[in-house]
C-alpha cells in the first residue's frame, strides 16, 4: 500500500500560503486565532435598504495594483460544519453531516443546488449503480419523479429541473443552513495551522462565515488552495487538463424518428451522429457527440470541447464558453438544415457553468494512483469503490492523449477509494470531496464522476461531524469507527 507522503515534490505541486491566508479581528475569531492589528469600526451594511461597505484604498505608483485597506468584515454565521460547494459531493456531505447532528453551513456560487447535474446540464450520472447511501437514494428520488426514462435508467438519466427541487427539498428537510449566489473568496488558518473561517463575496457584500470543520466540495479545490494547501493540475510540464465541455438541452424531434441517435440506443449511437453531423457539412469538437432523451420532447446534447483552458483564469474560461455557446447552436442549426425529422430542431438552454472535467487535486494523507486501479486497490479504510472506466478525454485538437504520460485507457480493476485521500494534508480541519481530492492526473480521470463524487461528500461530512462530536481532528479518525459510531446512534 502507497502513502502519498512518500512520493517525490511534484514540479505540478503549487503552495498558495502567502496569497490564501486572510487574518481577521479577533472580534470575528476563535480565541486562538491570530488577529490582525485593530482597525476603526465601519458602518454596518443594510440589506433592505441596499447599504454596502464602502471600500478604501490606493493605486500603486506602478498603476497595476490596488491596496485595498483594512476593514472588519462581519460574520456571517458560525456551524459546526461547513461545506463549500453545493454540487453531488457537496449535497452528501452537506446531508451526512446534518443527518448526523450537527448543524450544517452550504455555500454555493450558483443560484441553484447540484452543480454540474443542474447547473451544467450533464443529465447523466457515471459509476452510481453500485452505490448505497445518499447515492442510492437520490437515484430513487429521480427515477420517481422524474420521467419514464429516469424510471428506466433508474434514476441515472434525469432532469435538471426535477434534481433541483430534490436536492433543495432534502437539504432543507436535514436543516442544512443554504446560502446561493455566493462565492468563496479566501480562508483564515489560526495559529495551530486550523482553517476557523472563510471568507465569501456575494450581495450581501464581503462576509466571514465560522465552523469548527470544512468540507472543500467545490470541484476546484478553492477552499483549500485559500488556505494554503499545496496540489496538482493537470499533467506535463504545462499542467495540461482535459477538456471542457459546453452542454445543452434541445427540443423540436420525435424520439422515435431519431432513435438511432440517441445515446441510450446501443453502443453505434454516436458514431451514427458524428456522421450524420459530417453530412451536414459539421466538424463537432468533441468527437463522440451524444444525443440523449430525457423527457417528452426533452434532449440533451454534448458535442463541444474546450482545449487548453485553466480552471482557474476567468478571462480564459469567459473566451471558452463564448465559443463553446457558438458551436453548440452552429451545430444545432446545421442538422435543422438537413430537414426531415430535424427540420424543428431547436435549443432550449444551454448550460450556465462550462462543465470543467479537471482543476485542482489537492494533497492528501493518501494519493490514489494509476498504479491502484491498475492492481484494483483493496482498503480497510474504504469509503467508496469506483468502477468506472480511465476516461482522459482528447488534451488538444488532434486528439492526443498521452502528454508526458503513458497510459492505456480501460487498464483497470475496481478500485477503493481510501478515507485519508479526502483529508487535506498542510492544514487541520479540512476534508474534501469530489474531483479534487488526492489523486493523481491517470486515477482522477476515473474517480472523477459524479457517482463516486456523493458517497465521497457523504463520508467527508459524517467525518467531519463525528469528529467535532468526538473533539479530534478528522485524520486522527479511522474510517472504520466512524461508521460504526454512525450505525451505532441510528
Amino acid at each position: 500500500m502507497k502513502n502519498s507522503h512518500e512520493q517525490d515534490p511534484s514540479r505540478r505541486e503549487f503552495l498558495q500560503a502567502s496569497a490564501g491566508v486572510l487574518m481577521v479581528s479577533a472580534s470575528l475569531a476563535s480565541p486562538d486565532t491570530k488577529a490582525a492589528n485593530k482597525s476603526e469600526p465601519t458602518r454596518v451594511a443594510n440589506p433592505i435598504s441596499s447599504d454596502v461597505f464602502r471600500t478604501d484604498g490606493h493605486l500603486s505608483i506602478d498603476g497595476r495594483r490596488l491596496v485595498e485597506a483594512q476593514r472588519e468584515i462581519p460574520v456571517a454565521g458560525k456551524s459546526d460544519v461547513l461545506v463549500c460547494g453545493g454540487g453531488p459531493a457537496g449535497i452528501g456531505a452537506a446531508l451526512a453531516a446534518a443527518r448526523a447532528g450537527a448543524s450544517v453551513q452550504l455555500i454555493e456560487v450558483a443560484g441553484c443546488l447540484g452543480g454540474v447535474w443542474t447547473v451544467g446540464l450533464l443529465t447523466k450520472i457515471l459509476d452510481s449503480e453500485n452505490k448505497t447511501g445518499i447515492m442510492a437514494e437520490l437515484l430513487k428520488e429521480f427515477a420517481a419523479r422524474g420521467s419514464a426514462v429516469a424510471a428506466r435508467s433508474k434514476g441515472t438519466v434525469y432532469d435538471p429541473e426535477i434534481a433541483k427541487l430534490v436536492l433543495e427539498e432534502l437539504c432543507v428537510k436535514a436543516g442544512v443552513k443554504i446560502q446561493l449566489h455566493t462565492r468563496l473568496v479566501g480562508a483564515v488558518i489560526n495559529q495551530s495551522n486550523r482553517v476557523v473561517a472563510v471568507l465569501t463575496e456575494s450581495k450581501s457584500g464581503r462576509q466571514a462565515w465560522l465552523a469548527d470543520r470544512f468540507v472543500d466540495c467545490s470541484g476546484d479545490g478553492d477552499l483549500a488552495a485559500h488556505a494554503g494547501c499545496r496540489f496538482e493540475v493537470g499533467v506535463g510540464s504545462n499542467c495540461t487538463c482535459q477538456p471542457m465541455s459546453m452542454l445543452a438541452l434541445l427540443t423540436g424531434v420525435d424520439p422515435d424518428a431519431v432513435r438511432p441517435f440517441i445515446r441510450e440506443t446501443d453502443g453505434e449511437a454516436e458514431r451514427r451522429l458524428l456522421k450524420l453531423m459530417e453530412t451536414a457539412g459539421l466538424n463537432p469538437s468533441y468527437r463522440d457527440p451524444t444525443l440523449r432523451h430525457l423527457h417528452s420532447g426533452i434532449y440533451s446534447l454534448m458535442t463541444n470541447h474546450e482545449y487548453g483552458v485553466s480552471a482557474f483564469d476567468a478571462d480564459a474560461i469567459t473566451e471558452a464558453t463564448i465559443h463553446a455557446r457558438q458551436e453548440v447552436h452552429q451545430i444545432v442549426g446545421g442538422l435543422r438544415k438537413l430537414g426531415g425529422p430535424w427540420k424543428d430542431l431547436s435549443v432550449v438552454a444551454t448550460a450556465e457553468q462550462i462543465g470543467v472535467r479537471e482543476g485542482r487535486r489537492i494533497r492528501g494523507r493518501y494519493t490514489v494512483t494509476a498504479q491502484d486501479l491498475e492492481e484494483g486497490l483493496r482498503h480497510e479504510q474504504a469509503v467508496a469503490r469506483a468502477t468506472f472506466q480511465i476516461d482522459v478525454h482528447a488534451l488538444d485538437t488532434h486528439g492526443n492523449k498521452e502528454s508526458e504520460t503513458e497510459f492505456e485507457e480501460g487498464v483497470m480493476k475496481p478500485y477503493d477509494i481510501p478515507y485519508p485521500s479526502l483529508i487535506a494534508a498542510d492544514v487541520e480541519g479540512l476534508l474534501m470531496a469530489g474531483r479534487c481530492i488526492s489523486g493523481d492526473f491517470i486515477a482522477h480521470s476515473s474517480y472523477r464522476v459524479t457517482g463516486n463524487a456523493v458517497p465521497m461528500g457523504e463520508a467527508a461530512g459524517l467525518a467531519a461531524a463525528v469528529s467535532v462530536q468526538d473533539n479530534v481532528m478528522p485524520y486522527e479518525l479511522d474510517w472504520r469507527e466512524i461508521r460504526k459510531s454512525s450505525a451505532a446512534k441510528r
